[in-house]
């Protein structure tokens, strides 16, 4: 939900995700907060307002939703909703009971129209679906710009600096949405030298030639010498490289991150 608040451009959502509360799952996040925080205010967005979804916020009726939360605690003044926007007790609330309850207060609400990408709508399901299959062709079309991951570079086993293949290990959000494993072409955007992005190979998986069993997630940055320890990286993936696969020996393994690599370095040639 957009909305203007105390004269600021506002972002209202919940923490957890309602889907999260209800079925006591993880809910995997495209965004998680932090970096959701830090788009939204690359696009202008003056605040994020986070609402505890708890069994209080789920029981209140659509009209106890709006004069309590958005008018007495947010204090909205404008509100911008998707046009299928449900809210309240059991999702009982439509945006025509929106209207007519804002309009009561003197609240304009905005129906933004359902995003469509050929003949496809434009939702979070799709895109974690596109995700899971490894299509990223079609979740960063979805999105409208390359589906990132961020996370804080850690030690490892440093088994990549052994085949001449040094990688960044990165600690991230467990409640990101992580896409199918395997190797993909990365573009690393890194703190020191804003503005700039550089190429990479990431690699998701459990490292199965060397009998790993814990999920990881590393890149190696092509033509990079300089230390990443502790350093927040963000990594936009633009093109699936192939699945997770065991190789028989740390040659063969090599042999192919040099194909990986090489790959990359077209890829990279030609956008």
């Amino acid at each position: 939900m957009l909305a203007v608040t105390a004269g600021k451009s506002t972002v209202v959502s919940f923490d957890p995700h309602p889907k999260e509360f209800f079925t006591g799952q993880r809910h995997p996040l495209l965004t998680p907060i932090a970096e959701k925080a830090s788009y939204l205010e690359s696009i202008g967005v003056e605040q994020l307002i986070l609402i505890p979804f708890d069994h209080v916020l789920a029981q209140l009726s659509p009209r106890a939703f709006v004069e309590k939360i958005l008018l007495e605690q947010i204090r909205t003044c404008w509100i911008s909703v998707g046009e299928n926007f449900c809210f309240g007790h059991k999702r009982a609330g439509t945006t025509a009971d929106l209207q007519a309850i804002a309009k009561e207060h003197e609240i304009p609400v905005h129906l933004a129209d359902l995003e469509v990408c050929g003949d496809e709508r434009v939702s979070s399901s799709a895109i974690r679906a596109a995700l899971s299959k490894g299509d990223l062709s079609k979740a960063n079309r979805l999105l409208g710009r390359p589906y990132s991951i961020r996370g804080i570079v850690v030690k490892g086993q440093q088994l990549g600096r052994t085949i001449g293949f040094p990688t960044a290990n990165l600690d991230i959000s467990n409640r990101k949405c992580l896409p199918q494993r395997g190797v993909y072409y990365v573009q690393v955007a890194h703190p020191h030298h804003p503005g700039q992005r550089f190429p990479g190979v990431m690699n998701l998986g459990c490292r199965p030639t060397v009998n790993g069993i814990q999920q990881t997630l590393e890149v190696h940055l092509l033509d990079w010498n300089a230390d990443l320890y502790e350093q927040t990286l963000t990594l936009y993936l633009e093109r699936f490289l192939r699945p997770e696969q065991k190789f028989e020996s740390l040659d063969a393994l090599k042999s192919q991150i040099q194909a990986d690599c090489a790959q990359a370095r077209s890829l990279m040639t030609a956008s």
